[in-house]
């Protein structure tokens, strides 16, 4: 079995508890082969949790659920040393859970900023540095945060620096009724009859495809195509008088690189060896909704991210 092969299977045992969100599944699953990291966001029982759990049980590998609360310490996600008196070292590491493959970050916006920037070093260098040591993560690393969108008291909005640092901002959102219909139907059949057992996917399966995504041609046309759009988000006077009435600040260079990385893992679980500009099309709202800054105009006018990055399409063309 290649490995297209074992991750399209993992995507499919992945959708069979998880109903109606074939795309978020997608995305998390090019967040995993790009060597990202996933935002979730959505409002209470949409399976964001359900989601991430899902893929850990069909995935080789080990699962650590942090639940954010406003008390939380950044001890309680790296780990501290302890003190033992017997034996040469004084002090001994004794690892949190973000050592583990994959960290379900739980309402992320409900612990302060001192929390949340504990997770940063992990997210983009991949390791931890406690009392003056550093501490690698595993080669399978990959940060799932979650976050309920209506929910503001006592919460803690993630900074601009932090949210950078997640290669995708998933929304996930209510199901059709015919989803939901079958929704109602699997939990009642998970309740009645015994789990089957599932062929568990192996890790090596992920660093296979990585490699192979590696290889996926990005044309000169297409990185010209990804730069002029996020281009159009640090100057959008050039491209459209609504644009440069909605965006204060635009995307950084990591837009444009997660742009590439993403499209080319959509390319390449779509069975191609080269991007096109629907690859671009498909990953791009994701990539870029928590990457600009809207203006106070496109807040008072209630235009959406995502209604900016619409006609941010719409502007540039093609090339």
């Amino acid at each position: 079995m290649t490995s297209l092969e074992q991750i399209l299977k993992l995507k499919g045992q992945i959708a069979e508890s998880i109903i109606g969100q074939e795309d978020v599944i997608t995305k998390i699953l090019i967040g995993l082969l790009t060597d990202g990291n996933v935002l979730l966001e959505g409002l209470p029982g949409l399976a964001k949790t359900r989601a991430v759990k899902s893929l850990a049980k069909n995935l080789d590998c080990n699962l650590s659920r942090i639940q954010f609360t406003p008390d939380l310490l950044p001890s309680d996600i790296t780990g501290t040393e302890i003190y033992q008196p017997e034996g040469k070292e004084k002090f001994v590491f004794q690892q949190g859970p973000i050592f583990s493959n994959l960290i379900l970050a739980d309402e992320i916006n409900r612990a302060p900023a001192k929390v949340q920037s504990a997770l940063l070093e992990a997210m983009e260098e991949r390791q931890v540095s406690v009392a003056g040591k550093t501490y690698k993560m595993d080669p399978l690393f990959m940060v799932l945060a979650t976050q309920n969108p209506i929910e503001q008291e006592g919460t803690y909005p993630l900074p601009e620096a932090q949210l950078d640092r997640f290669i995708m901002k998933v929304l996930i959102t209510y199901p059709g009724n015919d989803d939901e219909l079958q929704i109602i139907r699997l939990v009642r059949s998970e309740a009645a009859e015994e789990k089957k057992e599932k062929k568990i996917i192996p890790t090596q399966a992920i660093f296979d495809a990585r490699t192979e995504i590696n290889k996926v041609q990005v044309k000169e046309p297409a990185e010209k195509y990804i730069v002029d759009l996020i281009s159009a988000t640090r100057y959008p006077d050039k491209f459209s008088k609504d644009l440069q009435r909605w965006l204060n600040y635009g995307a950084s260079p990591r837009g444009s690189i997660s742009i590439d990385r993403c499209a080319r893992a959509a390319a390449w679980l779509d069975g191609r060896d080269y991007i096109t500009p629907d690859d671009v099309r498909f990953i791009i709202h994701d990539v870029l909704r928590h990457r600009i800054i809207l203006s106070y105009e496109a807040n008072a006018e209630g235009i959406t991210a995502d209604a900016v990055i619409d006609e941010l399409l719409k502007s540039v063309a093609v090339a």
